[in-house]
């Protein structure tokens, strides 16, 4: 299978520019302005097949947005490498851009006052996509994303959800071979989540599109993707299968109580101070989360003695979360090679 993203090296520095204090200072500054050097991105180097669908993860600041727009040419690398669908992003630009499809999460590419389907026509003609062409894809897009109702609405007139599988829509008019999702589930619902996860799976089945999915969302990650690449501080912490990930770090189980009465923290604390044992509260009433290695002899020990003590309502043991393992990684600021 060919590369369709080949990124070596690639690095995208900003100037951090201070002020000094007072009016001399700020005269001072006229004259000889002092700044520092940071990179967003340091040496970034991966590589995506076609038809992989590849998480694109890390914490805010991580450099996941700013390396997005050096591979869709909208940002110009300070050094490095790239090559996607075979062209350098930032100097065959025009050429580049019929190439692939982008969704911001928090920005639009559909026109504000205009019905949805006139915004599609202009699209159609910008991406210069034959008629023929056009009635194929796209009335098995709207099908599917379910929009028909939505086509002769002005997109300032849809709720969040309706405008993010418009934009999905917009976005594979002229079914590129590639596409960049930069948070395309924020702020939707359980069943709109749904719709479009299903909608990509068909896309990637169908057209072996290639999709990059930057996300909060670890679900969307869990659901549609089997490889991720983790940034942290600008570098490359892991790149490699989402299983792997979870076997080395998700080793363990989580317990959820649900007491009867309110608890703090410390009375659990001193109940299981020998045990390797994690708690943390969840947003419910009275429930606490135990996080235990896999050990079956520590898990009924831990449980013998809260039930034991407490007047528990509710109990499930359930696998160490994705969002759990991403935790454990950052915290203690090391992950695996692949």
């Amino acid at each position: 299978m060919t590369n369709i993203i080949e990124v070596k090296k690639l690095r995208k520095e900003f100037k951090s520019y201070s002020s000094r204090q007072g009016l001399g200072g700020a005269f001072r500054d006229l004259l000889n302005r002092q700044y520092k050097i940071i990179p967003a991105v340091n040496d970034v180097s991966f590589t995506v097949k076609q038809g992989e669908m590849v998480g694109y993860i890390g914490e805010n600041g991580a450099g996941k947005s700013t390396s997005i727009k050096m591979l869709t040419g909208i940002l110009t690398p300070t050094s490095g490498e790239v090559l996607v669908n075979g062209m350098n992003p930032h100097k065959e630009r025009e050429r580049f851009a019929q190439t692939i499809g982008v969704v911001f999460g928090q920005r639009s590419q559909l026109w504000w006052d205009i019905a949805v389907q006139e915004s599609f026509r202009l699209l159609k003609k910008v991406y210069k996509v034959s008629d023929a062409d056009y009635n194929e894809h796209m009335d098995h897009v709207i099908k599917t994303l379910d929009i028909e109702p939505l086509l002769d609405k002005p997109v300032r007139k849809l709720s969040l959800g309706q405008r993010m599988r418009c934009e999905l829509a917009a976005a594979l008019i002229h079914n590129p071979p590639l596409l960049f999702l930069d948070e395309p589930t924020i702020g939707l619902d359980v069943l709109v989540k749904l719709k479009i996860r299903q909608f990509l799976k068909e896309m990637n089945e169908k057209y072996k599109t290639t999709i990059l999915l930057t996300t909060h969302d670890l679900s969307d990650i869990e659901a549609l993707c089997e490889r991720v690449v983790m940034l942290d501080e600008g570098k490359v912490i892991y790149d490699g299968a989402l299983e792997k990930l979870r076997a080395h770090w998700g080793e363990g189980k989580q317990i959820q109580f649900q007491f009867a009465e309110e608890l703090i923290e410390e009375q659990l604390l001193f109940l299981t101070a020998d045990l390797h044992v994690t708690w943390q509260k969840t947003d419910k009433l009275n429930v606490w989360t135990a996080l235990v290695l896999d050990k079956e002899a520590q898990m009924s020990e831990l449980i013998g003695r809260i039930v034991g003590a407490y007047q528990i309502t509710d109990l499930s043991v359930t696998e160490i979360s994705t969002e759990e393992v991403i935790r454990n990684i950052y915290e203690k600021g090391e992950a695996l090679t692949s």
